[in-house]
């Protein structure tokens, strides 16, 4: 069989990009067992309300649903178990003293594969206050109208 080259998103997390300020991102490969990648490729994952921590020198990631594959038996796993991060050791050093110094965290923004391999995207990111998520859903709207009106205002005049 194979190999697929390129990338094939199976799951986003919108959510972390209305809660936070993405600031950096990283790409990190997921240890995983059995059935969770042909589940993953039946795009069975839910990235919402994950996170990543580092303990001992090595990145966990919390919090990420994979859903039991349909025709797996024994071999399906518990959805919500924590699953390592594969990164090198420097990376995951850099990113603990940064999170640990500025107050920042790590979640996971996407999943994806890439070359026929499992990999997630990882962003640093900071928190953002409720004032800010008003002020982005408003600049959203007023974006939308103005669209909408732009795209209206030229159905018209090609009459």
């Amino acid at each position: 069989m194979a190999i697929q080259r390129g990338i094939k998103i199976i799951a986003e997390n919108r959510k972390a990009f209305h809660d936070y300020y993405i600031e950096e991102k990283y790409e990190a490969g997921v240890v995983l067992s059995g059935t969770e990648v042909k589940s993953l490729r039946a795009g069975r994952v839910n990235l919402k309300d994950s996170y990543v921590q580092v303990k001992e020198g090595e990145m966990f990631l919390i919090g990420v649903h994979i859903s039991p594959y349909d025709h797996g038996n024994r071999y399906n796993l518990d959805p919500m178990r924590t699953r390592k991060l594969l990164m090198h050791k420097n990376e995951i050093i850099r990113l603990y003293t940064t999170v640990k110094q500025d107050g920042l965290t790590l979640v996971p923004t996407k999943c994806y594969f890439r070359d026929g391999k499992v990999k997630f995207e990882i962003g640093l990111a900071r928190g953002k206050k409720n004032f800010d998520k008003r002020d982005a859903a408003a600049e959203k709207t007023a974006k939308r109208d103005i669209d909408r009106a732009l795209k209206s205002h030229k159905k018209n005049s090609d009459y």
